[in-house]
C-alpha cells in the first residue's frame, strides 16, 4: 500500500472516500466531491500516475488528499487502508465504491469465459464492494455520532437490472451489487444510508475498450434512441452520487438509473 497525502489539514471540511478513484467515474466523484468541501481518500490499484493527476485536480478545487493504494478484494489490504483512513481523517462522512473490473469473452460464446476472470470479476465488484464497506461502518458511525449524516454509493450498473452485451461476470456481479446495497441498507439504517447508482452506456475509455472499433457507430445509435439525446458520462454520473450522499435525506437502498431515459423507453 502506498500512501501519500497532502499536509494542510482542513478539519472543517467533510471527509469521502473513493475507491476506483483514479479514473472515469471515480474521478469525476472525486472532483464533484472536492469541489463540494470534501477532503478526499482516492483508492487506486494500478493507476498510479493517474491519481496523482486527479489528487492534484482535487487539491486545486481546496481538498486534501490521501492517496492510498489498494487491492480491493484483498482484506487484509483493506483493514488496512481504512487504518490509514481513520488516521489521516478521523472519520468518514461519504463512501463510494467504484473500484471495478471485468472479464474478457466473445459474446454468446460461453465457452470462451475464463473462469479465474470470473473469479476476480466477482472478487473485486462484489466482495471488494462489502469488504471496504465493512471496514468503513466504524468511520462512517463517528460522523452519525457527531450529528452527521453518514452515506455510502455503490457503482453498479444498467446491465445488472436488465441484459446487455458486457460479459456474464460483470453483468452478473452488478446484479449483485444491486441486491449488496439494498442488504446492507437494511443491515446499516437508520445511522448509515446506503444506495447504488446504474449508469447506461457511458462516454469514455470502458466503452471504447468493450465496443472496439464500433465504439462511435454503437454510441451513436444508442444516443439516437436515447431520449435525452446523448449517452452519459462520468460527471453525470458523479453528479447524482454526489446528490446522494450530500442531500435526499430519507433515500436509502435505492438504485438510480441514469441513462438519459433510454430503459424507460424501450
Amino acid at each position: 500500500m502506498n500512501r501519500t497525502a497532502s499536509d494542510t489539514p482542513t478539519p472543517a471540511r467533510r471527509k469521502a472516500l473513493v475507491t476506483g478513484g483514479a479514473t472515469g467515474i471515480g474521478r469525476s466523484a472525486v472532483l464533484a466531491l472536492a469541489r463540494a468541501g470534501f477532503d478526499v481518500a482516492i483508492v487506486y490499484g494500478s493507476s498510479a500516475a493517474a491519481a496523482q493527476a486527479t489528487a492534484a485536480e482535487a487539491r486545486t478545487a481546496g481538498a486534501r488528499t490521501l492517496l492510498l493504494q489498494c487491492d480491493v478484494s484483498d482484506e487484509t489490504a483493506v483493514r488496512r487502508t481504512l487504518a490509514a483512513v481513520a488516521e489521516a481523517f478521523g472519520h468518514l462522512d461519504a463512501l463510494v465504491n467504484n473500484a471495478g473490473t471485468t472479464a474478457s469473452w466473445k459474446m454468446r460464446d460461453l465457452e470462451s469465459l475464463d473462469l479465474a476472470e470470473w473469479d476476480r470479476t466477482f472478487a473485486v465488484n462484489v466482495r471488494g464492494t462489502f469488504q471496504v464497506s465493512r471496514a468503513a461502518v466504524p468511520l462512517l458511525r463517528k460522523c452519525k455520532d457527531a450529528g452527521g449524516s453518514p452515506a455510502i454509493v455503490n457503482t453498479a450498473s444498467i446491465v445488472g437490472l436488465r441484459p446487455g452485451p458486457q460479459p456474464l461476470p460483470y453483468a452478473a456481479s452488478k446484479a449483485a451489487v444491486v441486491n449488496l446495497t439494498k442488504t446492507l441498507a437494511w443491515n446499516l439504517g437508520p445511522h448509515i444510508r446506503v444506495n447504488a447508482v446504474a449508469p447506461g452506456w457511458m462516454e469514455g475509455d470502458w466503452m471504447e475498450r468493450m465496443l472496439g472499433e464500433k465504439y462511435d457507430e454503437l454510441m451513436g445509435h444508442r444516443a439516437k434512441a436515447t431520449p435525452l439525446k446523448r449517452c452519459v458520462t462520468a460527471d453525470d454520473v458523479a453528479e447524482v452520487m454526489l446528490n446522494l450522499l450530500t442531500a435526499n435525506r430519507f433515500v436509502t437502498g435505492e438504485v438510480v438509473v441514469i441513462d438519459g431515459g433510454f430503459t424507460a423507453s424501450t
